[in-house]
């Protein structure tokens, strides 16, 4: 049997999932004319127990030969997740995305099915990547530390709010102002630091207000600046708002390329001034990180 190699552009990062119900072929379809930089066909919360049979085949014929396709299969622990990876992985989808883990032994698992599968569909070994929701369940904010070097399939990190306040029975999670209440924004930042010493990406989770238009673009504006990598969209209204969030702006790229031109005229140097401030090697990474990502989005 061939493998099937890894397409160069299923390893780009992304700004925009765009959360697609698998059971709907017409809303798949759709889901093509907008610019999400890659899709989540949902076979979870979107799909009834009763429907996810059909919506396999369906999502696994509409993901084939497509590139950036992932899944949201049910929890690992579900006899539904054993019937989700059968049904889908024929597609070869850039990866999975895990729903509810208690700790990063899911992800373990996860990897060892995918193991399976990629030999018996001809995938090229360890192709298909993982993205944990990581902050679904209460054990899991107390085990973040075993997603550090847990599995090469580990692509990044996201989390999840809706399943915490339910689980800890919380009648809301955000303040009326529309904030995180505290629970929900440690579960946010632990994300955020795990990833980081994980060294994935993390992904802030979905906006549901989506008919807010400036509400979701001040959320957005405020993951970039606090490490977010992107976001998941529930909604293809949000993507252009996403995506834009997520592109530094010329101004950003121009002092970037300042801090990292003077650390070159300055070679061994650990402190330059620019424009009446000091600036040290943390900002000399800040700045190179910044120009790395413009440099994906031109």
């Amino acid at each position: 049997m061939q493998t099937r190699r890894v397409d160069a552009e299923k390893t780009r990062v992304i700004r925009s999932f765009l959360f697609v119900p698998a059971d709907s072929e017409h809303k798949m379809q759709k889901a093509t004319g907008v610019a999400a930089d890659a899709l989540i066909l949902d076979l979870e919360d979107s799909v009834a127990a009763a429907a996810r049979p059909a919506a396999r085949a369906t999502a696994c014929e509409f993901a084939t030969g497509r590139n950036n396709i992932w899944f949201r299969i049910n929890p690992i622990d579900s006899d539904d997740s054993v019937a989700d990876l059968e049904g889908v992985m024929a597609a070869s989808p850039n990866g999975i995305i895990l729903p509810k883990p208690q700790t990063a032994a899911a992800v373990s698992e996860l990897a060892a099915r995918l193991d399976v599968l990629e030999a018996q569909h001809g995938i090229e070994p360890g192709q298909t990547q993982i993205i944990a929701l990581c902050t679904e369940h209460p054990q899991a904010l107390l085990t973040l530390n075993g997603y550090v070097g847990v599995s090469d399939r580990l692509a990044g990190l996201s989390w999840g709010a809706e399943d915490l306040s339910a689980a800890v029975g919380a009648s809301a999670n955000r303040d009326t102002h529309g904030n995180w209440l505290p629970t929900y924004e440690f579960a946010r930042s632990l994300c955020l630091v795990t990833a980081a010493a994980a060294g994935v990406p993390a992904w802030d989770t979905v906006f549901t207000d989506f008919r807010n238009v400036d509400g979701l673009r001040h959320y957005a504006d405020n993951a970039r600046r606090d490490g977010f990598t992107g976001m998941l969209a529930i909604h293809p209204a949000q993507v252009e708002v996403i995506n834009s969030a997520f592109v530094p702006t010329v101004e950003e790229i121009e002092h970037a390329q300042k801090i990292v031109d003077l650390f070159d005229a300055n070679p061994g140097t650990g402190t330059v001034g620019l424009d009446g401030k000091m600036i040290d090697r943390p900002h000399l990474v800040q700045a190179q990180q910044l120009l790395a990502l413009a440099k994906q989005n031109d």
